[in-house]
């Protein structure tokens, strides 16, 4: 949320944007030196571990709370010299301070299991299997740590030892001491700092924020601090009767957000117990494709799937973003070549040239703009991804929405562009926000592992073969077919892949276990015996165009001779379907003449509409490929204007814009 104005209770002062920012600012600077100087003052591996440890070195116990277990400690907050600062400001830089050097812990214990199994001879990253065993056994909990968290703490433990020329001896060698934040969390404070809460004339829509902001950059005394009343408008994914609790403040942009977190009532979720899941797997070109699983009972629980799968496409967005990126990087190459040539001036002593030097301070601005857009974007998208699954699992009446688990996957070996993908998708940020979303309506998520799920067939778990698309209008190995002489299942293989996933998750699902470091539920290691095929069954919605011979409408029946209509024929054919349903399913003429050939089956029953993948530029077709092959006498056909009317023109016209 943003903050536009506030009001000075003191002077009466109506304080704009920039007011407002400008005395937030002044806090934020004050709050994030003191945490500043708590972190740099005990950023030693041993500090570490006695916070981590929830002991004091006299044996008390410590506080959850940060603030308090850092005075427990005695690790309190310096006033700088010649300035007053209340005591409930003091804690805010002690709780931030605490919960930097308590997060600093897991990351200390990665280190130290990297450098405690660091090999003596060869390349550290190409372990053996033996060597990956003794590197996740030194590490807390790590055989649920994925292996490219491992590979990036040894990419900087090589960075540091080419810098060096030794290896450092614990984290707080490898890296410097983090800041505060530029954040002030007032959720440490208590009333005599900071009150919300809800507006009296419009509870639902507004509330009130009254914080006490120093009204100088070097508060001397009490008097130099004004409570500051900021009326904010709540979104409305925040119900009226959640509970408020402080804000988080934090000066961007020219501008104030708050971070309100809030507590709502919801369902509880099941860790196991499932019958019927939605399942969905990630792509590059369709980002999400999934599907409705259910679980039967009996001796031998079996899992059916009807087999038709709902797609997300977001080719625009995506295509937009990777313009962005492009753009960013281009700005990131000129804005280097230009430092470049600043330190070689400097270098010769020369004085710097100004216009180089304002150059590159606008191409900086620029790059930080393009970047804000890019999170945003991806912001956007993420949460469009969450929203489609969770309304697919409440339309299908699931419980339960099974996801693959990608932290192992890692953006090498693949290509330049695709590397470039693979980096800039927004994966955990959705698994983050569908977590969110799910809460409300008692669905769980659980995590599936990916291995092998887009290898075997879901029908008879036969090794896939994969292959280019039938209709050779997407690049890449996009297919598989199964090669079992009984089976034949020929499909997407993202298609194949969700119901892999789902089937995964509902057999293992008494293997759920529950991650309380992010509260999602993960299924660590699966059961060779328990997978087991997938069966499909019929559909169970109607489709009019694959109904019966004898319920099928008029419009359905000249369309027996080819594929599913296109959009260049479906409106004709919309309205015979809505005559013949009025008229209680009399039989009608046939008007509309039949379509050419058809072209050889790309696959099974829910194949879908093949489409364009941007580019490694951004560039996307604006056409989509044409539903039959283009003839030269089609296409002749098409373009030519004959007097008279004639059906393969008509069948062969590319369809419209998007």
């Amino acid at each position: 949320m943003i903050a536009f104005r506030g009001f000075d209770t003191v002077s009466g002062e109506v304080l704009k944007v920039a007011a407002l920012v400008e005395r937030v600012g002044w806090l934020t600077v004050l709050v994030e030196t003191m945490a500043g100087g708590v972190v740099g003052g005990h950023w030693s591996r041993a500090e570490l571990a006695v916070l981590a440890s929830g002991v004091s070195r006299a044996g008390e116990r410590l506080p959850s709370n940060a603030w308090m277990a850092m005075r427990t400690l005695g690790w309190t907050a310096v006033v700088p010299a010649g300035l007053y600062v209340p005591d409930r400001v003091r804690r805010v830089a002690e709780e931030q301070a605490g919960r930097v050097l308590r997060s600093a812990e897991w990351r200390a214990a990665l280190v130290d299991a990297v450098l405690e199994t660091w090999p003596a001879a060869g390349d550290p990253m190409k372990r053996s299997v033996e060597e990956w065993a003794a590197l996740r056994a030194a590490c807390p909990q790590g055989a649920a740590v994925p292996a490219s968290v491992f590979r990036s703490r040894t990419r900087q433990v090589l960075r540091f030892l080419a810098v060096h020329r030794h290896l450092p001896a614990d984290l707080c060698e490898l890296e410097a001491a983090p800041g505060g934040g530029r954040q002030v969390a007032l959720a440490a404070a208590d009333k005599q700092l900071a009150t919300l809460a809800r507006c009296e004339d419009d509870p639902a829509r507004y509330a009130v924020l009254t914080v006490r902001l120093p009204v100088r950059p070097d508060p001397r005394t009490r008097g130099d601090w004004h409570p500051v009343r900021i009326r904010i408008r709540l979104p409305p994914t925040i119900d009226a009767a959640a509970a408020l609790h402080a804000p988080t403040l934090r000066p961007l942009g020219g501008r104030l957000r708050l971070d309100v977190a809030h507590t709502t009532a919801v369902p509880k979720t099941r860790r196991d117990g499932h019958t019927r899941a939605v399942a969905f797997d990630y792509g590059l070109n369709t980002l999400l494709t999934g599907g409705t699983l259910t679980l039967t009972g009996g001796t031998q629980p079996t899992v059916l799937t009807d087999g038709q799968p709902a797609f997300l496409r977001t080719n625009g967005a995506l295509a937009k973003a990777d313009r962005l990126r492009v753009h960013a990087e281009h700005l990131w190459t000129k804005a280097a070549h230009l430092e470049l040539l600043l330190g070689g001036q400097r270098a010769r002593g020369l004085h710097p040239d100004p216009a180089i030097v304002t150059k590159l301070a606008g191409l900086r601005t620029e790059h930080s703009r393009v970047s804000g857009r890019r999170r945003r974007l991806n912001a956007e998208i993420s949460k469009a991804a969450a929203r489609f699954m969770v309304d697919h699992a409440r339309a299908a009446q699931a419980s339960v929405i099974c996801l693959e688990d990608l932290r192992d996957m890692e953006s090498r070996g693949k290509g330049r562009t695709l590397n470039t993908r693979l980096s800039s998708s927004v994966r955990g940020q959705i698994v983050a926000d569908v977590r969110h979303q799910a809460a409300r309506h008692g669905i769980a998520v659980v995590i599936v592992p990916a291995r092998g799920t887009s290898r075997f067939c879901p029908r008879c778990l036969t090794a896939f073969r994969h292959h280019a698309a039938p209709d050779s209008t997407r690049p890449g190995w996009k297919w598989a077919t199964c090669p079992h002489p009984d089976c034949g299942y020929s499909a997407d293989r993202d298609v194949a892949a969700w119901q892999r996933i789902g089937a995964r998750g509902l057999q293992h699902q008494h293997l759920t276990v529950l991650d309380r470091a992010n509260g999602t539920y993960v299924i660590r290691r699966t059961v060779q015996d328990l997978d087991q095929p997938v069966q499909h069954t019929k559909p169970t919605h109607p489709d009019p165009f694959e109904a019966g011979p004898d319920e099928r409408p008029p419009c359905a029946q000249a369309a027996t001779q080819g594929p599913r209509p296109t959009r260049s024929t479906i409106s004709s054919r919309t309205g015979q379907w809505s005559r013949w349903k009025a008229s209680g399913g009399a039989a009608a003429p046939v008007t509309h003449p039949p379509p050419p050939a058809a072209r050889p089956a790309a696959g099974t029953a829910h194949d879908e509409h093949p489409h364009t993948a941007p580019t490694a530029r951004g560039q996307t077709r604006r056409r989509l490929p044409p539903a039959h092959p283009r003839h030269p006498a089609h296409t002749a056909a098409a373009t030519a204007k004959p007097e008279t009317f004639s059906p393969k023109a008509e069948h062969s016209a590319p369809v419209g814009k998007t």
